[in-house]
């Protein structure tokens, strides 16, 4: 009896692991969810709110993606299933794209105090450092996740190009942009530019990311 359980234990004491694993993350998904809700109601506060503003910034965007991923993925694991190839992509995507927000944020934008991220406080932390922090942490900690090819790194670009090209259009229509280096009145010349040092930031965080994938993960997650 007590040789059954031995051997047992293991694995028992992995499921239970990949089962706090799966709870961290909905946490993170709950976060998320709530910081976007109270920036949202916030503004709603003082002015009347264009939805396709609201969200058209990439680091809103960029978490709502973040928390949907995880919420899928901890589905899967509470079910004893595994992530799909598909999903480990994505998740290796939106964690590209949140490391660089958080970079950005810590490099760029913290120097300018309010002016350099959302009005409410918490929120802006949970945004711009909380699931950065953590998405870096939850790649390189958990070995829920699979070896990538290099020859994929062209994934990472889908939704940044797609992201820039809506930007594009809308500031040539309508004028509005998240961020004031893709207007239009600066030129397309410095536009252009900045579309790609986009390409090359997204391509070497990307490639950071990957490479952190074929290394041997600090705890186990079945």
């Amino acid at each position: 009896m007590s040789d059954t359980a031995t051997a047992t234990n293991p694995s028992t004491a992995t499921r239970q692991g990949a089962v706090v694993v799966a709870v961290l993350r909905l946490m993170v998904a709950a976060i998320v969810a709530a910081a976007v809700v109270a920036t949202v109601a916030e503004a709603a506060g003082r002015t009347t709110i264009n939805p396709f503003n609201m969200f058209g910034y990439f680091t809103i965007q960029s978490n709502i993606i973040l928390a949907v991923i995880y919420t899928i993925i901890a589905l899967v694991t509470l079910r004893g299933g595994t992530a799909s190839p598909a999903l480990n992509i994505a998740r290796a995507s939106v964690t590209t794209y949140i490391i660089i927000v958080g970079v950005v944020y810590a490099t760029l934008l913290a120097p300018l105090g309010a002016a350099g991220g959302v009005p409410v406080e918490w929120a802006n932390t949970a945004l711009h450092i909380v699931t950065p922090v953590y998405a870096l942490a939850d790649w390189i900690l958990f070995s829920d996740r699979a070896r990538l090819g290099f020859n994929r790194l062209w994934l990472v670009l889908i939704y940044p190009l797609v992201w820039v090209t809506v930007v594009l259009v809308r500031g040539a229509t309508d004028g509005w942009v998240p961020y004031p280096f893709l207007h239009p009145d600066t030129g397309y010349a410095s536009v252009f530019f900045y579309v790609g040092l986009i390409v090359v930031v997204m391509l070497a965080f990307g490639s950071l990311v990957f490479w952190i994938s074929r290394l041997r993960s600090v705890l186990r997650v079945p």
